[in-house]
């Protein structure tokens, strides 16, 4: 949990900081703020409020929002404090912006949202600052998330399938020197990894839509399109090494899939033919066992070094 996110309840046991002070009926100080104490119980008639032992052995009732979990409390303190100062909008760092999903692939409807991913690279000075970075920043109203860099190599590393489709779509709407640099260097990130991570998401999707027709009658047949298209995809990354964005050969009948017009039995049955020839295509596969990690890490320093004198 983030330091700034308060749970819905404390368990009881929990430690505990007053971040107000505890006053009786007449308005009498109980306790200062920054009291320490251990949650003993739920007030009975105020759901949002909890009773707290303190050192001392006296029992003070404090409200949720007036609480703060004790290991947490001096990075929640620094949060505050970030509140006089807040950082500026990571947005303005976006060094690359792209379109992936249905409308990338070749599978959208008038109604598919416009999925934009990216890469953000700030100045150095966020970097160095005790308030830290996030490693990525999503717009869900918008359907847009941009990783950190570091976050996105190494994301690109462990063959993520999300990441490597950003750097292979021909969607790009946004790409400075810095990411085309990073677009003409992409097959460093392509290697055998990518069947063990491809087949490993599959797998375990695959389990959790027939866990969802059993126990819900009905499954997501959109997430199981886009599944089959994973595998088809990674087929083709293994032999021929480039990540196809569009896979027009079966672009109808994924489209049936999506329409719920293949029976789940078939759909299944394809999936475990793709697992085959994906089993074969790794045997035979070109790629490195591994990707250019020097590479990789080359690119990030020459990149942090760019913005070690820009202005956040």
């Amino acid at each position: 949990m983030a330091a700034h996110q308060k749970p819905n309840t404390y368990a009881i046991g929990t430690q505990v900081v007053a971040l107000t002070a505890a006053t009786g009926p007449h308005g009498e100080e109980l306790s200062p703020r920054g009291s320490v104490g251990v949650i003993v119980g739920q007030a009975e008639n105020a759901p949002d409020s909890y009773h707290v032992r303190l050192t001392d052995g006296s029992i003070v009732t404090l409200s949720r929002e007036n609480l703060a979990i004790r290991k947490h409390f001096q990075l929640e303190s620094a949060q505050h404090e970030q509140k006089f100062a807040p950082p500026p909008d990571l947005h303005n760092f976006i060094i690359y912006r792209c379109v992936v999903g249905s409308r990338a692939f070749g599978l959208d409807t008038e109604s598919s949202d416009h999925d934009r991913r990216g890469i953000f690279l700030p100045p150095a000075d966020l970097h160095w600052s005790i308030f830290g970075l996030p490693e990525q920043i999503e717009t869900h109203e918008t359907q847009e998330c941009y990783w950190e860099l570091e976050k996105f190599l190494l994301l690109a590393l462990k063959a993520n399938p999300n990441v490597l489709e950003c750097l292979y779509t021909p969607s790009v709407e946004l790409a400075t020197p810095l990411a085309q640099e990073l677009l003409d260097m992409r097959s460093i990130f392509l290697s055998q990894l990518i069947y063990q991570t491809y087949n490993g998401y599959v797998m375990s999707q695959f389990k959790k839509l027939h866990q969802d027709l059993r126990n819900k009658g009905a499954i997501r047949w959109k997430h199981a399109m886009h599944l089959i298209r994973l595998l088809l995809s990674g087929i083709t990354i293994l032999g021929e090494g480039f990540v196809p964005l569009r896979i027009e050969e079966h672009r109808d009948r994924l489209l049936e899939i999506r329409n719920g017009n293949i029976p789940w039995e078939e759909i299944d049955e394809w999936r475990l033919r793709l697992h085959k020839e994906f089993d074969a295509a790794f045997a035979s596969t070109k790629l490195p066992e591994y990707p250019g990690y020097e590479r990789a890490n080359a690119f990030l320093l020459k990149a942090r070094h760019s913005m070690v004198n820009a202005k956040p």
